[in-house]
């Protein structure tokens, strides 16, 4: 029997930033499938997943800087492949990297990523991947052992293998995101890239020269000791999923393992942050 959704049709206003805000709050709270629109996003969650206080919790609902109006509704599964068809465009970084589905026409660039497409939080189009994949352009990754920690679609670590990096470890604590990776990694022909279900506690014993983290502010807080202690001598460390006014806290735990932040990278309110191990 398929699963049934709870549709959440949101309007904002203004439009940006309150939805890229709106999406990664959701995110956090369960929802697992979100389509833009002009007006704001529709927000789907699994029913099984849902209670009557899933938005109260977030803060952005009720902040006096934006209008958000909503209503809901319970649907039958959606055929999730024929709304990515309608709504996913393709994303270009840099005019050097592509982000696609299988049914876009290939801009034949350096780099080419085609993710199937189904419906996620991660699939290139939020601020926070669009910035590590401009990170990641920048870096020397040839046979580099790296970590893509919460790896949601396996953009990241597909893009750090093309990149040439070996081994690279890819961890999500969700199922979904799991299993989309594996396939993901499989559709990209990539070779080096393990796919692992679980969180911080499989990184003991674990060495890595570059460690991607594009998660949340808190769980980034709570973790950073477990990255850190598995970031080798000289090592890169790469932060996202969080907001410009977020550094200030960010920085100041990460500086306590003596690393030092080297990068800033901002798109509209979000930010990326490298940093370099003493």
């Amino acid at each position: 029997m398929d699963n049934i959704y709870i549709e959440y049709n949101f309007t904002v206003t203004p439009k940006e930033p309150a939805t890229e805000i709106l999406i990664a709050e959701l995110g956090e709270v369960g929802f697992e499938s979100f389509v833009e629109n002009e007006n704001g996003v529709t927000a789907y969650i699994q029913k099984d997943d849902w209670s009557a206080t899933v938005l109260d919790d977030i803060f952005v609902l009720n902040s006096e800087e934006f209008s958000i109006e909503y209503d809901q509704k319970e649907i039958e599964q959606t055929n999730w492949n024929a709304e990515w068809e309608k709504n996913f465009s393709p994303i270009q970084v840099e005019d050097v990297v592509s982000i696609r589905a299988p049914f876009h026409e290939n801009p034949n660039l350096k780099y080419d990523i085609v993710i199937e497409p189904k419906m996620s939080f991660g699939t290139g189009h939020h601020e926070t991947t669009h910035m590590m994949v401009q990170h990641l352009l920048q870096l020397d990754l040839e046979g580099k052992k790296t970590l893509d920690m919460g790896c949601g679609t396996g953009i990241l670590a597909i893009f750090a293998e093309m990149k040439g990096a070996n081994p690279i470890d890819a961890i999500d604590i969700d199922n979904w995101c799991y299993e989309n990776s594996v396939e993901n990694v499989e559709r990209n022909n990539c070779k080096n890239i393990s796919v692992f279900e679980g969180e911080a506690a499989l990184l003991v014993d674990k060495k890595y020269d570059v460690i991607i983290a594009n998660i949340n502010r808190n769980i980034l807080l709570m973790d950073m000791q477990a990255y850190t202690n598995c970031l080798n001598d000289n090592g890169v460390l790469l932060l996202s999923g969080f907001y410009k006014d977020d550094i200030p806290v960010i920085d100041a735990e990460v500086s306590k393992y003596n690393l030092k932040l080297e990068t800033v990278i901002e798109r509209n309110n979000w930010v990326a942050l490298k940093y370099n191990k003493l």
